[in-house]
């Protein structure tokens, strides 16, 4: 009897503890706002909050001409801003992030689907300021995967001379490279392989404004790390949150901003958000 009861405890305290961490899954974040259609992003991949403009958003298209569409928090589009001396065979991200020039979008043509890319392109340009309608000329950063051709949809800028790139793979097969520089044109830099990560079918990643957490999203979770664990390749003790119940259309990349908002965009031109408590 007292064995069955040991047992029955324990199962019991199993079942709490899973639904203890259920519920603070749950509570990790609210949904701030439902996908809205943003008709100027008909294949939105990636998305970023500005550096320079408070309250603005950078995204793209991942096809079509090289450009970068400005909205606010509520979709509203704002800029229209061509990115000059770039060319688009696959946008898949953007993030904001420090550069020589004082903010930079740094834009990553990682996409690779058939897996035959000898090289993929992230390219840097000065975020644009209000009422300009081109960048300055683009920098094309080229890299190389140290164990050949990979498919990616998700960028993460650390600092100036840092990149982060994770695979759109199986699980078993997801990885974290890292693009160390110091960057700049030229001859192809070799990625690192950082670690494997226990994530399947990557589509976006962003780093929080204070560089603290970093948010990886894929179709259907968003799921947040500390980024100081995470860059040294520590990748289990992610918080995951369910995005199903948003039922977006394909859902696609992600953005931090102040305060634990989270821009979410997808595929089919939408744009959402979320509050999350971190900390």
């Amino acid at each position: 009897m007292a064995v069955f009861l040991m047992i029955l405890g324990a199962v019991f305290l199993d079942v709490s503890d899973q639904a203890g961490s259920a519920a603070r899954r749950e509570d990790l974040c609210t949904v701030a706002a439902s996908p809205k259609p943003i008709r100027d992003l008909p294949e939105g991949s990636g998305v970023a909050v500005s550096r320079l403009t408070p309250g603005l958003l950078w995204s793209h298209n991942d096809s079509g001409r090289p450009a970068l569409i400005g909205l606010d928090g509520s979709g509203a589009v704002k800029a229209r801003v061509a990115v000059t001396g770039a060319r688009v065979v696959d946008w898949e991200d953007v993030a904001a992030g420090p550069c020589a020039q004082g903010s930079c979008l740094y834009i990553a043509d990682i996409g690779d689907n058939n897996r035959v890319r000898q090289r993929v392109t992230i390219y840097r340009v000065p975020e644009p300021t209000p009422g300009e309608t081109r960048t300055r000329p683009a920098e094309a950063i080229d890299a190389v995967y140290p164990d050949g051709p990979r498919d990616a949809e998700a960028l993460v800028v650390a600092g100036p001379d840092e990149l982060f790139i994770i695979s759109k793979a199986p699980a078993r097969e997801t990885a974290l490279y890292r693009l160390k520089g110091p960057l700049r044109e030229g001859t192809p830099s070799r990625l690192e392989r950082v670690a494997g990560l226990p994530l399947a079918a990557v589509t976006g990643a962003a780093l929080s404004p204070d560089g603290a957490d970093v948010a990886i999203r894929t179709n259907d979770r968003v799921v947040f790390y500390a980024a100081r664990e995470l860059f040294a390749g520590k990748t289990a003790g992610g918080r995951p949150f369910d995005l199903r119940p948003l039922r977006e259309p394909q859902g696609e990349g992600v953005a931090m901003g102040n305060g634990g908002v989270v821009y979410l965009v997808g595929e089919g031109g939408t744009l959402a958000s979320l509050t999350c408590a971190l900390r």
